[in-house]
């Protein structure tokens, strides 16, 4: 690997950190003010644990190998033969780039579980959903049987989305629905914030899609503009379906569309070219916008929209790889999508890569939540949930006002 390699990806690693007080800002923008600390709370100490648990066991876990291609060894745990003198730091960055990944995932499901649940609880979650959850499916994507099959994830959609959109529906299904909800409205105390967080995570994407290619070179730069054009056109359908059905276009739909286009080009960001990643971003907002609708028919509570966002827009850009996977001009050995003559094989393998991480997630996710219930308990008692969790949990509040909706 080229020095200028190896600073593309420190660079790209930085930009991926950074996305993590983005997402912070975009869901305590969208929370109460009441409980925006605890969201805050919440996504930060993903980045406190998660990394010492990366570089203990969960790279060595995800990244050796193993026969059998469902999880690896403990060759690497403790960082073990893991240095700078051999390759110049290839491996010790690629271990940091990839831990990046590792700490937002559990973050994103955070949204879903918001005004509700016990920070004791989730401090183990965490941890534990990363250690039995996240580290297999990443090492079944990438490396293991189902990479083996031939389905393909530039940098996360089926890993990171759909793993952590599956698991957010599992949680709400036991921690139960906000006191309420849905007859009370909970709209956005912050819209400035959601902006804001909205700004930090596309800016920090490309580090996630781009530096998702390894190198600094042509497949980084495609990357890089199909993440730029898939968030604007999922943005702008976003809007365009509020106003045609609405009457109104919002920042939020155009925030939350924004996201639905990153989420939906991450895994495809490094196989499709030209109008591909447009395509992908007007059906991921159009998708998306009607997803965040249905937990209302559907009866769960998703406070902050994590399955009709993370989970849906993974689906959707996972799944279109299967049409616009274009092997040639990225001189690759993935296969074609079906616009690029090929047949319907690469669509097969990302249906089932999506189903086998949607399975695993859901029934562990599920698992895990109700161990937790029976234990410690994974939810606040009702005073604490009116009163609001900023207080109740960490004995600070954002906003010295006596009137905090």
């Amino acid at each position: 690997m080229e020095t200028g390699d190896i600073a593309w990806l420190m660079i790209s690693a930085a930009l991926v950190l950074f996305m993590i007080p983005g997402l912070a800002f975009f869901y305590g923008g969208m929370d109460r003010g009441r409980n925006v600390l605890n969201m805050l709370m919440m996504n930060f100490y993903c980045v406190l644990v998660i990394p010492i648990l990366w570089v203990v066991v969960g790279y060595s876990l995800a990244q050796s190998p193993f026969e059998n291609g469902f999880i690896g060894n403990f060759d690497n745990a403790f960082l073990a033969d893991i240095g700078i003198m051999d390759d110049n730091g290839r491996t010790l960055v690629l271990v940091a780039f990839l831990g990046m990944f590792a700490s937002i995932t559990p973050a994103l499901i955070s949204g879903a579980v918001a005004d509700r649940m016990k920070f004791s609880a989730w401090a183990i979650f965490v941890p534990v959903w990363s250690l039995l959850v996240y580290v297999p499916v990443f090492k079944w994507v990438y490396g293991g049987w189902l990479f083996e099959r031939g389905s393909i994830d530039f940098a996360g959609g089926t890993a990171i989305h759909v793993n952590a959109g599956i698991a957010a529906l599992a949680a709400v299904m036991v921690l139960g629905k906000r006191k309420g909800w849905p007859t009370d409205g909970h709209p956005p105390h912050s819209m400035p914030l959601v902006m804001i967080g909205t700004g930090i995570l596309w800016f920090g994407w490309f580090g996630f899609n781009a530096g998702s290619a390894g190198f600094a070179n042509g497949q980084a730069v495609q990357a890089f503009m199909n993440t730029f054009l898939a968030a604007a056109a999922a943005g702008l359908a976003w809007i365009v379906v509020e106003w045609l059905r609405d009457g109104h276009p919002t920042n939020l739909g155009a925030a939350s569309g924004i996201v639905a286009g990153l989420v939906a080009i991450t895994p495809a960001a490094g196989y499709v070219s030209g109008m591909g990643p447009i395509f992908i971003g007007l059906i991921a907002g159009v998708a998306c916008c009607y997803a965040v609708k249905l937990k209302s028919k559907a009866g769960y509570d998703d406070a902050l929209d994590v399955v009709g966002v993370h989970l849906v827009g993974g689906l959707v850009g996972s799944l279109l790889i299967g049409f616009f996977a274009n092997p040639e001009f990225f001189d690759g050995t993935f296969m074609a999508g079906i616009f690029y003559g090929g047949n319907a094989e690469l669509l097969f393998e990302q249906l089932l890569a999506n189903a086998a991480a949607i399975v695993w997630s859901f029934v562990l996710t599920f698992a895990i939540m109700i161990v937790l219930k029976k234990t410690i308990g994974v939810r606040v008692d009702e005073e604490h949930e009116a009163t609001g969790l900023d207080l109740a949990l960490h004995s600070e509040t954002a906003y010295h006002s006596d009137n905090l909706s």
